[in-house]
């Protein structure tokens, strides 16, 4: 974006500096305000982040990286590696006092950078130690001048100072709980309520997290607590780290009076937090999480993640979601939902899409997982016949006119629960179990810890059958109306006299098609 209007310029000093001189020339304040007025172009499309490959003299990095439908989120010209993020949280009050450091790396000779940023007023921002100037422009743009350029493929590190009240979003980022505690939740944005970061699936990061709260208060977040001390009278500082990369929408933390429950499956510890109320029912429903896990596991490879658990909030949700290692779960949550957030460990958390057209990776894997794969396997239920009422099911939603891959902004959470799974159990049944479930479980420990998309998706998929996919995937992924039958009902779909069987009318109906969604 254009930065219109620059307010105030801020240039604090931190105590530990503030009896060394400080000394910028009148020349170098002029240079660096002209550029911080400058538009900005859009970052090249074949150098990493946005990187001005070759350019010999400081640049601006980018202020988004051109998602087609969240062009902003995101920014050029540096590659984050880590995020340390220290809170000091009054729930009575909702006053947060944080300091976020972000560890990174010049991906261009970079004068000027932004951090995705929309929480409580910044006090102080220094780069490498050094005091910088820093300005908010637009809704989440925290724009950063350090004192001196960083040379591309400098590494460099960025201490954020700030403090306020956190206003509730209500399930777009910090989230008051009827307890009195928070959580952070929200997708596609939900991190920049609460620290800045570079906000883009594409920029993975390992994550830390060290929260001071009350005496009597419980902290829950991502991967492995690593520590729980005491912090003066009255508090105690809860530390978290992952170790797993994972990117901004997924991370967590969780503030409340908690009840746990810790649990092992196979090699992988387990850590579940419950929040006073309704949540509490849901113990014995969590138990299931060790076989869920290990069915998962049977699909798609060893579980990709150092720890797993879940939040289970009393808060009024429409939605529960797979932050990583261990799911929100909304009072509404059951096993279909258990099931699905946590393919979504495989499908979502550890690989991950490259932009937002690609959701169908994410949400139509999990709701495959979900709603046939699980019953089919557990239960015993018939695969094609779920197909089949959930086919019929579709056609009355009128689901065929938004495609799966580039459903459009405001759509991404729509047919992926309904369409999704079906064009997966159609996938399958037109190449065959064998080459199905191979090819799916290899394409996810190809990009473990990594990005992908739906064009890489299909190409990988070709690539293991020798039947030309391409209408096929056109027709499912593509198309904005219903497939041809071909499509429709290959392989032992093609039985237009499928009945069900006594077993099936008696079976109490499985949920499908929704998702993560209330």
């Amino acid at each position: 974006m254009r930065i219109h209007q620059w307010r105030e310029t801020h240039v604090p000093v931190p105590a530990a500096l503030r009896s060394r001189p400080v000394a910028v020339s009148a020349l170098a304040l002029a240079l660096s305000l002209t550029a911080g007025v400058a538009a900005v172009a859009a970052p090249p499309p074949d150098t990493p982040n946005g990187s001005a490959a070759g350019a010999a003299d400081p640049t601006p990095g980018s202020d988004g990286l051109g998602d087609p439908y969240y062009p902003k989120d995101g920014n050029g010209g540096y590659d984050a590696t880590h995020y340390d993020v220290a809170i000091d949280y009054n729930p009575p009050t909702h006053n947060l006092k944080g300091k976020a450091t972000i560890t990174a790396k010049a991906t261009q000779n970079l004068s000027r950078f932004n951090l995705d940023y929309a929480g409580p007023a910044v006090g102080s921002v220094a780069v490498n130690g050094q005091p910088a100037r820093f300005q908010k422009s637009g809704e989440h743009e925290l724009v950063v001048t350090p004192a001196a350029a960083l040379p591309l493929g400098q590494p460099f590190t960025v201490v954020v100072d700030y403090a306020g009240t956190v206003p509730d979003t209500k399930g777009n980022g910090w989230t008051y709980s009827p307890s009195g505690g928070a959580f952070a939740a929200g997708e596609p944005h939900s991190a920049t309520t609460w620290y800045p970061l570079n906000d883009t699936p594409l920029d993975k990061v390992t994550f830390t997290v060290k929260a001071t709260v009350p005496t009597g208060w419980d902290v829950a977040s991502n991967g492995v607590r690593a520590s729980d001390v005491p912090a003066g009278t009255g508090k105690h500082t809860v530390t978290w780290e992952a170790k797993d990369p994972i990117i901004g929408y997924l991370t967590t933390i969780a503030i409340d009076k908690f009840t746990r429950l810790t649990q092992q499956a196979g090699n992988t510890p387990l850590e579940s937090f419950f929040a006073p109320g309704g949540a509490q029912q849901k113990r014995e429903l969590e138990k299931k999480l060790p076989g869920v896990i290990a069915f998962a596991e049977q699909l798609y490879g060893p579980y990709p993640l150092e720890s797993g658990g879940g939040i289970y909030v009393d808060t009024n949700l429409q939605f529960s979601l797979e932050t990583q290692t261990r799911p929100i779960y909304a009072p509404w949550t059951d096993l279909n939902t258990v099931i699905h957030e946590n393919a979504h460990q495989w499908w979502g958390d550890s690989v991950s899409i490259k932009d937002w057209r690609d959701i169908c990776l994410n949400e139509c894997f999990a709701s495959y997982t979900a709603d046939i794969l699980y019953p089919e396997r557990v239960q015993g239920r018939n695969a094609d016949q779920l197909y089949r009422r959930a086919l019929a099911s579709a056609d009355q939603q009128g689901v065929w006119s938004t495609p799966l891959y580039d459903p459009g902004k405001g759509k991404e959470f729509t047919t992926v629960y309904s369409r999704g799974p079906l064009f997966l159990h159609a996938l399958r049944r037109n190449i065959g179990d064998d080459v199905f479930l191979t090819a799916v479980r290899d394409f996810a420990q190809k990009h473990k810890n990594g990005n992908t998309s739906i064009p890489e998706f299909r190409q990988f998929i070709q690539s293991r059958t020798t039947k030309k996919l391409d209408g096929f995937f056109d027709a499912w992924l593509n198309g904005r109306k219903r497939p041809a039958s071909e499509y429709l009902y290959p392989g032992s779909l093609n039985n237009q006299n499928m009945q069900g069987s006594p077993d099936e009318r008696d079976i109490e109906p499985w949920p499908f098609g929704r998702g993560d969604r209330k």
